[in-house]
């Protein structure tokens, strides 16, 4: 970290101190001018483990079924800033029975007592919005049975957490944490007596994010899905809560709404959840769907390419490929080397997937997680499409930013002979082997069959010539890739006809086959499924071809079709199975 990132880190959050017991020391009116309604959703199994003493926070995972969630020893950074920042507060609610109610009151009671008054790690903008928004939410579950002592106290802080966020909030990081900050001030100003002064700077200030940090084509720039769903869910409430009050959000608000639901759409897989890229999850069950209802903005066309990812869809099959540069600079510190890589459901089942990210599970995890090995594309001789730089200040906290990536990033969409595909390609081994990696994609009509080509190739003499320095360092043997294709630990997989196909059984009665052409060994192998929510990785199974290139153009050609046996329509009622605790 250098000097000027120590001295920015410690400045902010000596200003945070300064502010949160300047805010602390006031004494505004307390109370609820309107009833707030749950906005937030959280995980039954999340909160079953949380009422066993199970705390998993920023990928660590502490198992103290005797202590408080405030006598936690943090085993790492971040550990405290998530539990501070209250979003366990939806899992809890999701179980809501009487433990569960006991629980929230119990520690929200000790959060009170020990850091009110302004100390702790939890009086930070991008943890206040997110804190303000959750306590309004669950506020009649938290003051349930309660007294009136823990009424007023309770009150009284949320006004002042308020007007340390109206003071604070411009610090707060770029994209989602801004997002909550603004519209967790919007909320406040519009449910709490004394504070609807911060209304419209709030909605002011809310019109310039959207202006500011969607593009023009609905998308963000750490190009994570998940995340676009928080922000979308993030402006549809606060427009509701305006709504509710007689107010009206503005026009770049209600313009971010419109410009984002479309590319949610297109991000969107056959059984309704988002493909999993850039640290995004596929979110739980349903939100989507219920969020694109709540925004009221009526589908329309798709358009090719949405974020920077590229959707084929036909029957009951969708496939998503990121076909664009990744994140780069403060923005790529979650993201992924996931370039070229794709994703393909098929009807309410997911096949062939990416790894994800692996935040929830530590380190090491969320570092091998961002490689391209754990994603369902082509790697080089270990080597990732980009590469991770040095751990660097970001915000304040220590961040792994990616470097050396692909910066031309190319793709095209195009007829195939009975459905439609389209040809992408992107620079990222050219600066160590001279070679652009280069993958087609055809999706049948019906969407029973998958057609891919993937390419090795030098464009210039400048590619050959680094190519021929890479055969020198391998001693003519070669430049080893893998093309790995990722499978739903829910598929059953077996290798086939000797060893030259995989069949692959899907929980639905489908049957899918996986050939290639023979250039390269087929192989199945371990692999992992790193699913939010859980408190370990699952065991998963991938396809791997493994070859090497020896000239200027290599090309691997693989099918992914559906069995003559299965049917073209099919009845999948059994539920999906979704991101819970075990």
């Amino acid at each position: 970290m250098s000097n000027a990132d120590s001295w920015t880190a410690r400045k902010t959050r000596w200003m945070n101190h300064f502010h949160a017991h300047r805010a602390t020391r006031a004494r505004p009116p307390t109370g609820f001018c309107a009833q707030p309604e749950p906005r937030t959703i959280g995980t039954f199994g999340r909160g079953r483990q949380l009422l066993a003493g199970n705390f998993l926070f920023a990928g660590y995972l502490v198992q103290a079924p005797e202590r408080g969630i405030w006598d936690l020893t943090a085993p790492g950074q971040g550990f405290d800033e998530e539990i501070h920042g209250f979003t366990w507060l939806d899992d809890l609610a999701a179980v809501g029975d009487y433990a569960a109610r006991e629980q929230i009151q119990t520690w929200l009671r000790d959060w009170l007592a020990r850091y009110a008054s302004g100390r702790g790690p939890g009086w930070s903008p991008d943890l206040t919005g997110r804190r303000l928004i959750r306590w309004i939410n669950h506020a009649q579950l938290i003051l349930s049975g309660q007294g009136q002592d823990m009424t007023h106290a309770f009150q009284t802080s949320l006004a002042q957490q308020t007007l340390f966020l109206s003071r604070r909030w411009s610090v707060a990081s770029p994209g989602l944490p801004r997002f909550e900050a603004l519209t967790g001030l919007i909320y406040a100003g519009l449910v709490l007596e004394g504070m609807e002064e911060h209304v419209d700077p709030a909605i002011t200030a809310l019109a310039q994010e959207c202006e500011d940090q969607i593009d023009d084509h609905g998308g963000i720039l750490t190009r994570n899905p998940e995340e676009l769903l928080d922000v979308f869910t993030l402006l549809n409430w606060a427009a509701s809560a305006l709504s509710e009050a007689g107010r009206r959000a503005s026009n770049p608000h209600l313009a971010a709404i419109e410009r984002v639901a479309p590319t949610l759409r297109s991000l969107r897989h056959a059984d309704g959840s988002l493909a999993r890229f850039h640290g995004g999850g596929r979110g739980l069950e349903g939100r989507l769907d219920s969020a694109l209802a709540s925004s009221g903005i009526k589908p329309g066309l798709a358009p090719f390419l949405s974020m920077g990812f590229a959707k084929l869809s036909a029957g009951r099959t969708t496939l998503i490929m990121d076909a664009a540069s990744p994140p780069s600079g403060p923005m790529s510190w979650n993201a992924h080397a996931s370039t070229l890589a794709f994703e393909l459901t098929s009807g309410r089942r997911p096949l062939v997937v990416n790894c994800g990210s692996g935040v929830s599970f530590g380190a090491d995890w969320r570092r091998a997680g961002r490689a391209t090995p754990s994603h369902s594309t082509l790697g080089l001789e270990d080597y990732s499409s980009s590469r991770l730089g040095p751990r660097t200040s970001v915000n304040g906290f220590q961040r792994e930013l990616l470097m050396d990536f692909p910066d031309d990033t190319r793709i095209e969409s195009r007829q195939a002979v009975d459905g439609t595909g389209f040809v992408a390609g992107h620079n990222g081994y050219v600066s160590t082997h001279g070679l652009t990696h280069v993958r087609q994609i055809d999706l049948s009509a019906d969407g029973r069959g998958i057609a891919g080509e993937d390419t090795l190739a030098t464009i210039t003499k400048e590619n050959e010539a680094q190519f021929d320095r890479a055969m020198a360092r391998n001693g003519a043997t070669g430049c080893a890739f893998t093309v790995r294709f990722h499978l739903h630990p829910d598929v059953d997989v077996a290798l086939d006809l000797g060893g030259t196909a995989v069949s692959m059984a899907l929980k639905s009665g489908e049957i899918w086959v996986f050939r290639h052409d023979g250039g390269a060994t087929l192989s199945l192998e371990r692999s992992v499924f790193l699913e939010k929510g859980r408190l370990k990785p699952r065991a998963g199974k991938q396809v791997v071809l493994s070859g090497v290139a020896m000239d200027y153009a290599t090309r691997i050609r693989w099918t992914l079709a559906k069995a003559q046996e299965t049917p073209t329509t099919l009845r999948d009622l059994g539920p999906r199975d979704g991101a819970t605790a075990e």
